[in-house]
């Protein structure tokens, strides 16, 4: 008796990651829309700047105005109701199981699992 086995790991490993990073890029996202929720408003800007980006296997929620770092680590400012510094962080340590578990949905999604 004989078998032959045909190995294409190379493949599934590449699909699996592709997921993946598809998995972080929608995680990112809802950190963002977590986030955007509490960021401090008065016009919106720094709302508007927000961005959600992937580069691979490595995702990055940031805001781009001159003065979102002040407004995310300075707890002595004050902000309308629901809005509050560590907005990011507090968004970040909320959505930790979730964004995983979007992750392993993309792939199983690819892997057919």
């Amino acid at each position: 008796m004989s078998y032959k086995i045909r190995w294409n790991g190379p493949a599934i490993t590449a699909a699996a990651e592709a997921a993946a990073s598809r998995g972080l890029k929608k995680g990112a996202e809802l950190v963002l829309q977590r986030s955007n929720v509490r960021v401090p408003i008065q016009e919106g800007t720094l709302e508007r700047s927000g961005v959600a980006s992937v580069d691979g296997l490595r995702a990055a929620v940031s805001y781009d105005t001159p003065y979102a770092k002040r407004q995310h680590e300075d707890m002595t400012l004050r902000h309308d109701s629901g809005r509050s510094a560590k907005f990011l962080e507090k968004a970040l340590t909320e959505s930790g199981q979730d964004v995983l578990d979007l992750i392993a949905a993309e792939i199983r999604r690819e892997l057919g699992t």
